[in-house]
C-alpha cells in the first residue's frame, strides 16, 4: 500500500522546498518536488506544512509523569507515546544514577517495553551515571555516585548490553578509560559527562573510545587554575576537538541564545545534536507541581523550576520545542535545526542507514508539523500512529 504526504514543505538535510513523500509499506518510496503525480493509495494533504524526518531524541528521562529509572514496562510506553505525539519517533529512554538494584530493574523494564506496538523506536538505552564526578554532579543522586568498577559494570554488560545504546561518565575517573574501551568493543556509545575533566584528560579519552559530550555546558568543567597555570576543560575541549559530537538541551532556558548561537557557529549542525534532557512531567501543564525526592519544582515559563525559583529543576521540553528555539532564538535556518534533531543524532547513534533523513529506502519516520512547531501526523516505520 502507497500513502502520499502530499502539498508540504519537505525538510531534507540541505535545503526545504514544496512538495510531499510517498511511504510503502515500512519504507520511503519516494520523495517528489511539486504535485504528485504517482498512483497512490492513500493520499494525506498536509495543508502546507512542514514534512520532516522524525525526531531523534538521544537524551530524555520521561514525560507524562512517568520516570524511565524508577519505572515499569507500562510507564516506559506511556512516557514513550507521549514523545512521539510531539513527533519523537526514536530515543534513547535515559536512567539516571541510582543504586544498582534500581538500574537493573530499570533495564528489565525497557527491554519489556521496547517492542510494544505504536511505540517509538527504542535505540537502547542511556545509563547516565553512576560514574561521575562528585563535584559536576548537578541533580545526580551524590550518594549513588562512584567510580567504574568492572566487577559491577561487565555483568550489566553481558546481561543487558543488548538493551544499553550508550553510557554516559566522568572520563577522569580511575577506571573510566578502561570502561571506554570496553564500550567501545561491544558497539555501546561512551560518552562523557558530569566531569571535571581538563582538556588532556579529554584527548586521552578519545583514544580509548568516547566520541560524544553529555549536555553540553551542563555539569563540565572549564578553564581553571592548577599550580597557577590555566588549564582548559570540557567545554573548551567541545569546541577544540572536531572528532567530538555535542548535544545541547534547546528548550530556550538551559542555554541562552549567545551560547546556542556560538555553538552552532563553532561546531556546526553536523556535529550537534539537540536534546530535551526532560524529566518526568514533560509534555504537563503550566502550574504542574513535583518533586525530585526532598526538592519540589513548578512548571513555569516552560520550564521546570525549585519552588523558590532560584535555579531550574530541569526541562520539560518536547522535541517540537527544540526546532522552535532554534529557530527563532538562535537564528538557524529550519531545515539545519531539523538536521541536528534527525539525521545527526541518527549518525551519532549508529542509525543513520536507515533513519534520519527522507530518501527512499529508509525507515518511514515522518513527522508534519505547522509553523507554530505544532505536530499534527507521525509515522513510525509507515504506520500512522497520530493523525
Amino acid at each position: 500500500m502507497k500513502t502520499a504526504l502530499t502539498s508540504g514543505l519537505v525538510i531534507t538535510p540541505n535545503e526545504a522546498f514544496l512538495g510531499g513523500v510517498i511511504v510503502e509499506n515500512e519504507t520511503i518510496f519516494e520523495v517528489f518536488a511539486g504535485e504528485l503525480k504517482t498512483p497512490v493509495d492513500q493520499v494525506i494533504d498536509t495543508l502546507g506544512s512542514y514534512i520532516a524526518p522524525g525526531f531523534i531524541d538521544l537524551h530524555t528521562h520521561g514525560a507524562g509523569g512517568n520516570d524511565f529509572t524508577y519505572a515499569t514496562p507500562e510507564s516506559y510506553e506511556k512516557a514513550a507515546k507521549i514523545h512521539l505525539a510531539h513527533g519523537t519517533t526514536a530515543l534513547m529512554p535515559t536512567i539516571t544514577t541510582c543504586p544498582r538494584d534500581d538500574l537493573l530493574t530499570s533495564l528489565r523494564a525497557y527491554r519489556a517495553a521496547k517492542d510494544r506496538p505504536g511505540m517509538p523506536v527504542f535505540l537502547g538505552a542511556h545509563l547516565e551515571g553512576p560514574y561521575f564526578a562528585q563535584v559536576q554532579a548537578g541533580a545526580q543522586d551524590p550518594e549513588s555516585i562512584r567510580n567504574p568498577d568492572p566487577a559491577e559494570y561487565l555483568p550489566i554488560l553481558d546481561e543487558f548490553g543488548d538493551c544499553i545504546g550508550r553510557w554516559s561518565s566522568a572520563v577522569e575517573l580511575p577506571g573510566a578509560l578502561e570502561l571506554g574501551l570496553e564500550l567501545r568493543k561491544r558497539g555501546i556509545m561512551a560518552a562523557m559527562g558530569h566531569s571535571d575533566a581538563t582538556h588532556e584528560e579529554m584527548l586521552k579519552a578519545l583514544d580509548y573510545g568516547y566520541t560524544h559530550l553529555t549536555h553540553f555546558y551542563s555539569g563540565m568543567a572549564t578553564v581553571r587554575r592548577i599550580g597557577g597555570y590555566r588549564h582548559a576543560g570540557a567545554i573548551e575541549s567541545g569546541y577544540l576537538m572536531d572528532e567530538l559530537t555535542v548535544e545541547i538541551i534547546a528548550d530556550g532556558h538551559h542555554l541562552p541564545a549567545s551560547l546556542l548561537k556560538l555553538i552552532y557557529k563553532s561546531k556546526g549542525s553536523g556535529n550537534i545534536c539537540l536534546i530535551t534532557d526532560s524529566i518526568e512531567d514533560a509534555g504537563m501543564p503550566e502550574g504542574t507541581l513535583g518533586d525530585m525526592g526532598t526538592v519540589g519544582y513548578i512548571i513555569e515559563d516552560g520550564v521546570a523550576k525549585l519552588m523558590d525559583r532560584s535555579a531550574f529543576a530541569g526541562s520539560v521540553a518536547t522535541a517540537n520545542v527544540l526546532i522552535k528555539t532554534m529557530v527563532e532564538i538562535a537564528d538557524v535556518p529550519i531545515a539545519e535545526a531539523v538536521k541536528m534533531l534527525t539525521l545527526t543524532p541518527a549518525r551519532v547513534a549508529g542509525v543513520d542507514a536507515h533513519m534520519g533523513s527522507l530518501v527512499p529506502g529508509k525507515d518511514a519516520n515522518i513527522v508534519v508539523f505547522d509553523a507554530d512547531y505544532e505536530v499534527s501526523n507521525v509515522l513510525v516505520r509507515g504506520a500512522l500512529v497520530k493523525e
